[in-house]
């Protein structure tokens, strides 16, 4: 590896100590429900993104929380000794991206059949710590 390859690698590395990354795969709901929720937390502090997701009454909320408590949890693993609650901790980035969807046949009038595409979506979050 060359100087200045590896500079950069120990930049990135460095600056990925402070983040924590969790994934969530092959949700059976469609992109747009769970945008409209991500969009909701994008930017704000852990605590109050999980009071938002715990009194949302959509019904993507439920898997977007266990998401933020799991990269909340990855955070807390990867700085041995410290806690969330003491340093504030932000949403940075939340990706949501169309998964493989399923193909079902609806029924339609005088014997014929329309397709259907059952929709699912892959979510990645990402949990950094703010910049003061």
């Amino acid at each position: 590896m060359g100087a200045r390859k590896k500079l950069s690698a120990d930049k990135r590395k460095e600056a990925m100590k402070t983040t924590a990354l969790a994934t969530l795969r092959n949700v059976p709901t469609s992109p747009r429900k769970m945008r409209q929720v991500a969009d909701v937390i994008r930017g704000l502090e852990v605590e109050k993104a999980l009071g938002i997701l715990q009194f949302s009454t959509r019904h993507t909320s439920v898997p977007m929380r266990k998401l933020l408590l799991s990269a909340i949890a990855n955070w807390e693993a990867k700085n041995e000794g410290q806690k969330a609650e003491g340093n504030k901790l932000v949403v940075k980035t939340i990706m949501v991206d169309e998964a493989k969807g399923l193909r079902r046949m609806l029924p339609a009038p005088q014997g014929r059949a329309y397709r259907m595409k059952k929709r699912s979506n892959h979510v990645t979050l990402i949990v950094d710590t703010a910049a003061n």
